[in-house]
């Protein structure tokens, strides 16, 4: 009864496996050449762990690049590792009550036991539209090292219909959420398949943390 059981669970998770390579395939773009000025990469809303929640982000060669697993509801804590698994950006709710949905954004891998021995790099704070004379802004990323006043970067758009843009203060565009129409096997995945457009000099890993927290406030 036992060997059935593994028997089955492993084809299960050959299939499951078998599926998302089918699907990172699918949504690869080998149009895209190696010289191109930004880096546009899918962003599929799905782990590829088993009976996990999270983010799966595939270059233009269906490549995983970046993944989120465990991403169930609203939890304190968000790790973004690349495609190996290894611990990049760590993302943690603020604690005081006066940063009302402000998230601090760490290096590498973080923890309750370690906040104190390391320093954020930066924290994203979400907008309150009704304090602002701008309804479209969804968000400031500030530096935390820097000793310049203001923000560093402002998100603007709508996460919820994908279409999102990260803008530095002199207004320019250094990365763009779309809507990316993707149908595999007949299925249409709507907001979940999406892409995320980096302006060349501007960090990929950056950007989807900032993409992963919009997530969080706006889902």
């Amino acid at each position: 009864m036992l060997r059935m059981f593994l028997s089955l669970k492993s084809s299960s998770r050959s299939s499951q496996e078998d599926e998302h390579r089918r699907v990172r395939s699918a949504l690869a773009e080998p149009s895209k050449t190696r010289c191109d000025p930004c880096t546009s990469l899918t962003v599929w809303r799905k782990s590829l762990v088993i009976s996990c929640n999270g983010f799966t982000v595939i270059d233009s060669y269906g490549d995983v690049v970046y993944r989120v697993d465990n991403y169930t509801g609203r939890p304190r804590e968000l790790v973004l590792m690349d495609g190996s698994g290894k611990s990049i950006l760590a993302m943690q709710r603020s604690k005081n009550l006066r940063l009302l949905d402000t998230w601090l954004v760490y290096g590498g891998e973080v923890g309750d036991h370690c906040t104190s021995t390391k320093e954020a790099i930066f924290y994203v704070k979400k907008c309150i539209n009704i304090l602002h004379g701008n309804p479209n802004v969804l968000a400031y990323v500030y530096w935390c090292r820097s000793s310049e006043k203001g923000y560093a970067y402002m998100i603007e758009g709508s996460y919820s219909h994908r279409s999102c843009k990260v803008v530095d203060q002199t207004k320019r565009v250094v990365a763009e959420i779309k809507r990316k129409d993707a149908m595999i096997g007949g299925v249409s995945f709507g907001v979940e398949v999406f892409t995320l457009i980096v302006e060349a000099g501007f960090d990929p890993g950056f950007a989807m943390a900032l993409l992963l927290l919009l997530d969080q406030m706006f889902s």
